[in-house]
């Protein structure tokens, strides 16, 4: 079908999209709030780690029985400029059922900071959790959280050369691969964007490391501009050597698409940890 935007607000608004919308973020409250308690008292949490000065600057830890098998992390969304880490922490239920020690870190919002910036961030968070966990990392994160960690596993990126030495998977779900478009939305006043920092920024835009495995995942009920935004890193990226594998999720949308993450016997998983471990 012929993809064509007269409005592109709306096509980047999720919120109109999705029946009962309103129950996000509160929804995940209290699930992220029942995995840092029952780990906290476990033992198995180390929550609010510095890996830089700046207030958001922290980063969760969540611990698997045993010894671990890599590191997991997950880079939350908000379109750059809304929402915090604490919303995400059950995303770590399915990871750490799997052996891995999973990293949520926080990062500054725009307008304090330019994209650029957060993307430096996430490359600190990550290389810190990184010089604490042995073994591969995967690299998580949805809608805005999606474009970071491909951005940062991208060539260019500030990311050590040790970390990136070790990356396993890249799974941007519902990734924004392209920002070209941002530079349309009312959403900018706020982000800030020029035409140098969407070329600088955008995922599909720079090449991957040569044979990086990434999975570009997705809901089926998303709207078009995040399904053609998913297609457009998997397609490109294929094209410059990576191993890419891309999914459209039936009946997802974009604010429940994560949920797979939260069940150790997802698919997804696979991906990364292959077959369950757990009884």
């Amino acid at each position: 079908m012929f993809h064509q935007v007269s409005d592109w607000d709306r096509a980047y608004s999720n919120a109109s999209h999705i029946h009962r919308s309103d129950q996000w973020p509160q929804a995940w409250v209290g699930p992220a709030q029942a995995l840092r308690d029952d780990l906290t008292a476990k033992g198995r949490a180390e929550l609010d780690q510095p890996y830089g000065p700046g207030p958001r600057q922290r980063y969760d830890l969540f611990m698997p029985e045993g010894e671990p098998r890599g590191l997991f992390v997950f880079v939350h969304g908000g379109y750059w400029h809304s929402l915090d880490r604490s919303y995400w922490s059950h995303l770590a239920a399915g990871p750490v059922a799997h052996g891995y020690v999973v990293a949520v870190p926080g990062y500054t919002l725009c307008p304090e900071v330019r994209i650029r910036d957060i993307g430096v961030e996430i490359a600190a968070a990550v290389d810190a959790a990184a010089g604490r966990i042995a073994g591969p990392v995967v690299l998580a994160g949805h809608s805005a959280g999606g474009h970071l960690v491909a951005r940062i596993a991208a060539q260019g990126s500030a990311l050590s050369g040790a970390t990136r030495a070790r990356l396993s998977a890249v799974i941007p779900i519902s990734g924004l691969s392209d920002l070209r478009p941002f530079l349309r939305l009312r959403m900018n006043d706020t982000l800030r964007l020029d035409t140098e920092e969407t070329l600088s920024e955008s995922p599909a835009l720079l090449a991957p490391p040569e044979g990086l495995r990434v999975f570009c995942w997705v809901g089926g009920s998303e709207r078009a501009e995040f399904l053609r935004q998913n297609r457009l890193l998997a397609d490109i990226w294929t094209g410059l050597g990576a191993k890419v594998a891309i999914w459209e999720e039936p009946d997802r949308h974009h604010f429940d698409i994560c949920d797979g993450l939260i069940d150790p016997d997802h698919p997804i998983h696979q991906v990364y940890a292959g077959r369950p471990t757990r009884g």
